[in-house]
């Protein structure tokens, strides 16, 4: 197999481009860095493709490798032959060679070997043969009774226990069989339990094989799991055995209807238990990356989410019996003060706890509360909404994701970073920070446990973690990190840094003060030539003499920057003040190829190397809408039927969309109400984070259900 070429033809793109990626990718270098800073060898792939040509890289290789080993098993039994050789080497996927493979696999003990062991291997060869004029079954078997083969019904039935397994064994039939089951089957889904609970839909539930939503077959293979429903596959027997019997029936002969119950026992003993398990595993793998995807573009969204910068903040963290811990962190992230407040039940210390709070707004300046929407947070949102409007200071609110927060409070990280607090303070400061900086609080937690997907659990985790971790290292290296301020935590993550040395990095910094250039970073230990090569581009020292140091130039094309900037007479104190209009108008003026061949370096590395000393520092993040701050609260029972109101995207799933709309209660749109237009999933439309217009079109406070539509209702 040419994998280039699969490559290729799979992603659409240029034979160079796929030459180009695979070559970087196997010299070591990171996806981050592939994506950014080698545009003229990958024609600009973006990290998302070259991550998923990357997973289809290694699927191939395996492939290849699979195919090796399967061509030596056949070899050292003596019995390849030019055919199967040529199956092989066409093969386009692990289960067609699994069935090719599949009569030459060493077998366990099978009613098929027994009877090869009896002697009666003659004896099916001469009744599959179908031969004209042949004798019946009953006088060929007279000549292979004996010892362990007493009568002439034994030998029969050993003779077509060995056709059943010829017949399960032939890959063409599997093949034909099972494309027939996935265009023509159907899933049939039924309760076991008079209960059902969230499973009552699939009570008795059908659904074609070829159309059944993924979201779906999680829930039903859920249901099964927890032992509520009984799931199969349904497929005309009828038209199983046409299949079979067209390549296996020779001539209406002695012997065809003996062949025709083996072929009837092979379909039914063997061969559609086998193609139904495959038919089912594909449903759940086909469901699952596309459940991997939808909360990777989730993550990618949430951890993109603007940072609330500039302003000191009082995180909140909500809770009855222990009551509501409180953490005021200032516009770095740093602590500045800790306390614990009862504004709710049982306690009921409104009075004191506004007072509290009252002190801690006046004493930092706080300009922000960011509001933890666990146990107790419409209580904690309502007691400070009213602060809010007694201190009447301009101060907003933002109610924030809690997911995960009491798995990085509890962690080894959590303590170190925070050893003079316990849990539930340490939760307090992760939400503060949350609204100040996403992205950086976030990267410190499991990515799993962000909780913006469905049915995670319930993923083949290794699959999902590999997919978050991109997902985490893209977002990171898009961003970039001050190499100044950013935790062990957030270097792990750029590109080429390991743990070890994102460590090693955090410990030079205590030792040796602020790095003051990139290159210093050559004397932090185990960082050598090459993870500098893959990680300095995305780090940032604004503290550096060198203006360039503060942006996303590579040091390798610092001096095709430094041309650029001597050519257009802009000085380093002029970039730091923005007074680079002169570059733009000599770009637009000369243009970007004889610009980028003067310099000696490519067109995108150029077009990067003017937008980066167009805005020194700048973050992408601050170009996407900013979060939606509220003063004021609402409960459900404030709502009503045909209200309008604008909320904020919280988790787009297979069927809709979760809006938080400021009640506590996330209200759902689902697909149909997203928008006029078809659309084939949410996320054609819909990403975690924006800010969105819709109408309330059901409220069931007992049921803690809101429905909601974006489709503007007529007058």
């Amino acid at each position: 197999m040419d994998i280039l070429a699969v490559l290729t033809k799979e992603f659409s793109i240029k034979p160079w481009q796929t030459e180009n990626a695979v070559k970087l990718i196997d010299d070591g270098n990171t996806i981050p860095f592939i994506a950014r800073y080698r545009k003229e060898a990958t024609g600009s792939l973006d990290d998302q493709l070259l991550r998923s040509l990357n997973d289809r890289l290694t699927y191939l290789r395996n492939m290849e490798e699979q195919k090796e080993k399967i061509i030596s098993s056949i070899e050292e039994q003596g019995l390849m032959t030019e055919e199967i050789m040529k199956s092989i080497e066409n093969a386009s996927t692990l289960t067609e060679l699994e069935d090719i493979y599949r009569p030459y696999r060493p077998k366990r003990k099978t009613r098929a070997s027994v009877a090869k062991a009896k002697g009666l291997q003659g004896l099916a060869d001469a009744i599959y043969a179908q031969e004209k004029n042949c004798k019946s079954p009953e006088e060929l078997a007279v000549d292979y009774l004996n010892d362990e083969v007493e009568t002439i019904e034994d030998a029969i039935s050993g003779a077509k226990d060995i056709i059943a397994e010829l017949v399960s064994d032939d890959p063409n039939g599997r093949k034909m069989l099972r494309y027939s089951v996935k265009n023509n089957g159907t899933v049939i889904v039924s309760g076991i339990k008079d209960d059902l609970g969230v499973y009552e839909m699939y009570k008795e539930y059908s659904e074609p094989v070829k159309s059944v939503a993924s979201h779906r077959v999680l829930a039903f293979n859920r249901g099964e799991k927890e032992g509520f429903l009984k799931v199969a596959i349904d497929f005309d027997k009828i038209v199983g055995l046409n299949i079979l019997e067209n390549l296996h029936i020779k001539e209406n002969c002695n012997t065809t209807n003996a062949v025709k119950e083996a072929i009837e026992d092979s379909y039914t003993r063997l061969i559609f238990p086998s193609i139904e398990r495959e038919i089912r595993n594909t449903l759940t793998e086909n469901a699952d990356e596309k459940a991997i995807k939808v909360f990777a573009d989730n993550t990618r969204q949430l951890l993109m989410q603007p940072p609330v910068k500039g302003r000191v903040t009082l995180g909140l963290d909500p809770g009855y019996r222990t009551g509501c811990k409180v953490a005021v962190v200032d516009d770095t992230g740093k602590v500045l003060d800790t306390g614990v407040i009862y504004p709710v039940p049982p306690h009921n210390k409104v009075e004191q706890a506004k007072k509290i709070i009252k002190e801690l707004v006046i004493k930092h300046d706080v300009k922000m509360f960011a509001i933890g929407n666990g146990t107790a947070s419409h209580e904690t949102e309502v007691f400070a909404a009213e602060v809010i409007k007694e201190l009447d200071r301009g101060i907003t609110y933002m109610v924030v994701s809690e997911a995960g927060a009491s798995v990085y409070s509890a962690s080894k990280l959590a303590a170190e970073e925070f050893p003079e607090f316990d849990v539930s303070l340490r939760s307090a400061v992760s939400i503060a920070r949350r609204l100040q900086d996403p992205l950086a609080e976030l990267v410190k937690i499991d990515p799993k446990a962000i909780g913006v997907g469905q049915y995670q659990h319930d993923m083949p985790q290794k699959r999902l973690s590999e997919a978050l971790d991109g997902v985490v290292e893209d977002c990171v290296n898009s961003v970039g990190v001050d190499l100044n301020t950013a935790s062990a935590q957030l270097l792990n993550r750029v590109a080429g840094v390991s743990s070890a040395i994102a460590n090693n990095i955090v410990e030079y910094r205590q030792v040796n003060g602020a790095f003051k250039s990139r290159n210093e970073i050559l004397k932090v230990s185990k960082l050598g030539p090459k993870a500098f090569e893959q990680c300095a581009g995305f780090m940032r020292v604004a503290e550096s003499d060198n203006v360039l140091d503060n942006t996303a130039v590579h040091p390798e094309s610092y001096q095709a920057a430094r041309a650029l900037l001597e050519i257009c007479s802009v000085t380093d104190e002029d970039v730091r003040c923005g007074k680079v209009s002169g570059i733009k108008a000599y770009v637009e003026t000369v243009g970007t190829s004889a610009i980028a061949a003067k310099l000696g370096i490519g067109e995108p590395t150029l077009i990067d190397i003017a937008n980066e000393i167009a805005k020194p520092g700048r973050d992408p993040r601050d170009e996407l809408p900013a979060p939606m701050l509220r003063t004021d609260v609402m409960g459900m029972e404030d709502l009503k039927v045909g209200m309008e109101l604008k909320g904020t995207v919280r988790n787009v799933i297979d069927f809709g969309a979760f809006v938080d709309i400021g009640v506590h209660q996330d209200g759902l749109v689902h697909i149909s109400q997203i928008t006029n237009k078809y659309i084939k999933h949410p996320s054609d439309v819909l990403k975690v984070g924006d800010i969105v217009t819709v109408w309330v079109i059901s409220v069931d406070v007992e049921k803690k259900r809101i429905g909601l539509t974006m489709k503007k209702p007529k007058d």
